[in-house]
């Protein structure tokens, strides 16, 4: 009999063993490994390639679902949780399945079961995943950090550090102290999850930190230029000057 390769990533110690005790009596999968947060996570997956991964939410350093951001072709997911606010309906609609813990072991059985019949099935067709990823997204939630894999490196920005990002197609990048990199986002999922007292829409093509504006000048009749303490200067539109003048209160 095949055996369906398991991970588990989960900030606490006691829930993992409470699933490695109740997985062991599945003699359809085995437990190939354990992680404790999303770091961790990401680099389980990328070298062990788990068939199935029973995911947290919230973790420290990096959550469940900026992990799963940050893996190219993430496994089957079944997401296991203690807390209910991350649209459990959605979840149950569309991920192979939400635990909401604590669970009991049949329920953790049916899930295996739906995890199971996906995979054997190879079902691509709703890509559950980033599916997950994106009913995340529509929730309007002000996010705190923002990960980015650049290379071999993975960044987790505090908001609060960005000074600007800047739209280039269906990516951002992303300028924060003295370094920058690409994320695949849109500028519309930026202006909608970082906090819209500390940023602000300046044109179309840049989002601003307002702690980082130095200056505004007008160079034309309705024309201006917003300079950064950093001596960057950015184009400003009209509404852009329209939101200027209203968070400045000039």
């Amino acid at each position: 009999m095949k055996k369906y390769r398991v991970l588990i990533v989960d900030d606490e110690d006691l829930a993992r063993e409470l699933l490695i005790e109740y997985l062991k009596e599945d003699q359809r999968v085995e437990v190939i490994g354990e992680c404790s947060n999303g770091l961790e996570g990401v680099k389980a997956v990328q070298e062990l390639h788990p068939d199935l991964v029973f995911l947290d939410i919230q973790m420290p350093k990096v959550n469940g679902f900026e992990m799963l951001e940050l893996l190219n072709e993430p496994p089957e997911i079944i997401f296991s949780t203690a807390f209910d606010q991350y649209a459990i309906r959605a979840f149950e609609m569309n991920a192979v399945d939400y635990l909401l813990k604590p669970y009991p072991i049949e329920r953790l059985s049916q899930a295996v079961d739906k995890a199971i019949e996906r995979i054997e099935k190879k079902d691509i067709e709703q890509l559950p995943v980033e599916k997950l990823v994106r009913d995340h997204d529509d929730q309007v939630v002000h996010v705190e950090r923002i990960v980015v894999k650049s290379g071999s490196k993975i960044h987790i920005i505090p908001a609060s550090d960005i000074r600007y990002i800047e739209s280039q197609d269906d990516y951002v990048m992303i300028y924060w102290k003295n370094e920058h990199a690409m994320k695949q986002k849109t500028m519309k999922y930026f202006e909608t999850h970082l906090d819209p007292q500390q940023f602000i829409r300046i044109h179309r093509s840049y989002l601003v930190n307002v702690s980082q504006i130095s200056e505004i000048q007008q160079y034309e009749k309705e024309s201006w230029v917003l300079r950064l303490n950093g001596g960057e200067k950015l184009k400003v539109s009209k509404s852009g000057y329209r939101n200027l003048r209203e968070r400045l209160s000039f």
